[in-house]
């Protein structure tokens, strides 16, 4: 298993339910065990060297502290650690299972964060492996709970469950047909939070946004996550009428709008990350509606991922200026769409 090679996790890999809206789902557990400081001011190493011994061989260690930035980046750019990670943790670390859609992050802001991905609309899914997790660790470490207030954690709007669950969506449907900023405001108005594809932070680009659940305190992890299984119902359902509304009303100008796209990845020689991540956008709406019958999701996801700044170093081998960087994204692009 090298998870810095340029292949994709299980849960961009596989098949999901909706997946023509909606890339993953994802849950995330936030623990601190009980007789150890947190929030973590002074990072310990032998708190990770202590939680990883209560894992078995179906798991890698990582640790922060030796390997290079741009392997921590290539972990980012796989949605496998956090951009706070690998920037700030000195002492961090984690543990991946070989699929990729366990991910378990050490001395992060708290002592445990448990990611469990699935691909599609399958947030029961992941719940049920993060609790299964969840559930053998606390065999083994006492976790700082508190009977009022729940799971105790670093940030307290974590207090509580612990939960954070969240939904990768892809909404060029909604944007096209400026509806985006209604939809937004509605779903902020029932409690959920929208960012970009990198979660807190990030700001959403090329269509694609994250929606999670703000309120950990009062609510079951089953409650939370049927609330937001009920919302995403609604914006997926919002977003197939508005792309057959263009379908429907502008076809001729919205299959020039992704050809166009089309064509432009398949012949340019230097490209931006926003205008490749735009065009993949453009191109992944026309691979819903038919226009395409010869790519699949996982080729879109096979660009989004190795077209990004660290995979792009990681081809070419060596750090590279702007336009070094630009010619090899065109290069790797068109290897992608061009492998039939």
């Amino acid at each position: 298993m090298n998870v810095f090679e340029p292949r994709l996790s299980s849960w961009l890999e596989n098949a999901g339910d909706d997946d023509d809206v909606v890339l993953s789902s994802r849950i995330r557990l936030a623990r601190n065990l009980k007789d150890e400081q947190f929030p973590i001011y002074e990072q310990k190493e032998e708190i990770v060297d202590n939680i990883a011994e209560v894992f078995d061989d179906n798991f890698i260690l990582i640790k922060m502290n030796q390997i290079s930035l741009l392997q921590k980046a290539l972990l980012v750019e796989k949605h496998l650690i956090s951009p706070y990670m690998m920037n700030k943790s000195e002492y961090g670390a984690v543990l991946l299972n070989e699929e990729e859609n366990v991910s378990i992050m050490l001395n992060e802001e708290d002592h445990l964060r448990i990611q469990c991905m699935t691909p599609g609309l399958r947030l029961f899914d992941a719940l049920e492996a993060a609790l299964q997790i969840d559930g053998y660790v606390e065999e083994k470490l006492s976790y700082a709970f508190d009977k009022e207030f729940g799971y105790l954690t670093s940030c307290v709007t974590n207090i509580g469950t612990g939960m954070r669950a969240s939904v990768m969506v892809h909404l060029p449907g909604l944007v096209t047909t400026k509806r985006i900023k209604s939809v937004i405001e509605a779903i902020r108005s029932l409690g959920f939070v929208v960012r970009g594809i990198y979660g807190e932070g990030s700001m959403p680009a090329s269509n694609i946004f994250q929606v999670s659940n703000q309120v950990t305190l009062g609510k079951t992890e089953a409650e939370i996550v049927e609330d937001l299984t009920q919302v995403m119902e609604q914006i997926i359902m919002q977003e197939r009428v508005a792309r057959t509304t263009l379908k429907q009303k502008f076809h001729i100008a919205l299959e020039d709008r992704v050809f166009r796209s089309y064509g432009l990845l398949m012949n340019c020689r230097i490209i931006s990350m926003k205008e490749a991540t735009d065009a993949i956008s453009d191109i992944r709406l026309g691979v819903e509606l038919g226009f395409f019958e010869h790519i699949s999701r996982q080729k879109m996801n096979e660009l989004v991922l190795f077209s990004q700044p660290a995979f792009l170093r990681r081809e070419a081998g060596r750090d590279m200026d702007e336009l070094e960087e630009k010619v090899i994204r065109a290069k790797v692009i068109r290897e992608i769409l061009g492998d039939k």
